[in-house]
């Protein structure tokens, strides 16, 4: 990594810093990673004190708190299922967490934001692996079409306020995510949090196959949680110049990804390996697969010097770990 772009990471332990989320798996890794580096005037909040989906108590936090800080890591999430079962809850909430803090942070004059959209911001055709510079020149994937508006819209709201009033506001669009505190609901949890809980069964219940939607032929790329905070508090770090030098005004998000795919089938093999079961993987092709394939060009985001370090064998044993340990209980 170049000196010209070395992030100063102790502005975050000399600065109050709120992290919007910090229950859910990205929230959770974020904070572990702000407290790695000392930094120990967090602030979080749990959803029953803060609202964020209520904008005058969002903006009495923020005028009371006066945080210099903020990774908004809060949404609402979910799978195939739970996305084209609730484009409207999608949406809406989305649209409020994002536009509520994105807005008190400029007239809170928050120092610096860190914004987290999705990879399903990229056209459903969009040549892989997805380039920054491939928003918006594309239809959107229709199962999860409500989400990705949001987020882009998130991404705009960014790169407005940064044009309109010179903040600096900044966006990271991460590939599919897992970890510590993910979701494993099988009705609203993404593939491979769901995979673990459906091998974890079978193994638990002596099931003689598995069932796993879809054909098993897109290939998806996955980011251990961990990694992904690593790379937020080194983008938010960056100094201003190096920043805005490798974004556009227009399009000033960063990719962070592995850069590397696999198969729905590779992943249930896997899964199933770590996992232990030892009976079949049946494919129900009544399930729609989604895209083809999503995979990120994280060139842009080496080339500052950052990249993941988690194989995904090893987070994917690290997450099982985790849900015998905690989910299980």
């Amino acid at each position: 990594m170049s000196d010209a772009v070395a992030p100063d990471f102790q502005q975050l332990s000399e600065s109050k810093v709120y992290v919007a989320g910090h229950n859910g798996m990205v929230g959770s890794a974020i904070v572990r990673r702000l407290e790695d580096l000392g930094c120990d005037n967090l602030v979080v909040r749990e959803r029953r004190e803060l609202d964020l989906a209520d904008q005058a108590h969002v903006r009495e936090f923020f005028a009371v708190v006066k945080p210099d800080y903020v990774f908004l890591a809060a949404a609402r999430v979910g799978g195939i299922y739970a996305n084209n079962a609730y484009p409207a809850d999608f949406i809406r909430d989305n649209l409020v967490i994002a536009t509520n803090i994105i807005a008190t942070a400029h007239k809170a004059s928050v120092k610096r934001l860190l914004f987290l959209g999705s990879s399903c911001i990229y056209p459903q055709k969009a040549p892989q692996p997805m380039a920054e510079d491939c928003l918006l020149t594309g239809r959107l994937e229709p199962t999860n079409e409500a989400y990705a508006i949001a987020k882009i819209a998130g991404i705009k709201l960014c790169e407005s306020y940064n044009r309109q009033y010179g903040t600096d506001f900044r966006s990271v669009m991460p590939t599919n995510l897992y970890g510590p505190n993910d979701n494993f609901d099988l009705k609203t949890s993404h593939v491979l949090p769901a995979l673990i809980r459906k091998f974890h069964e079978a193994k638990e219940a002596g099931a003689a196959e598995v069932e796993v939607w879809g054909t098993g032929k897109p290939r998806r790329e996955f980011l251990f949680a961990d990694d992904l905070a690593d790379a937020c508090t080194f983008i938010m770090c960056l100094d201003k110049a190096s920043y805005d030098d490798a974004v556009k005004p227009m399009l000033s998000h960063i990719n962070v990804g592995t850069g590397q795919d696999v198969s729905i089938l590779e992943l249930a093999e896997m899964i199933k390996s770590i996992s232990g079961y030892d009976g079949e993987i049946r494919f129900n092709t009544d399930y729609p697969d989604g895209t083809p394939r999503k995979l990120l060009d994280v060139s842009k985001l080496k080339s500052l010097g950052w990249e993941a370090r988690t194989e995904l064998r090893d987070g994917i044993e690290t997450t099982y770990r985790w849900f015998r340990e905690i989910a299980c209980d």
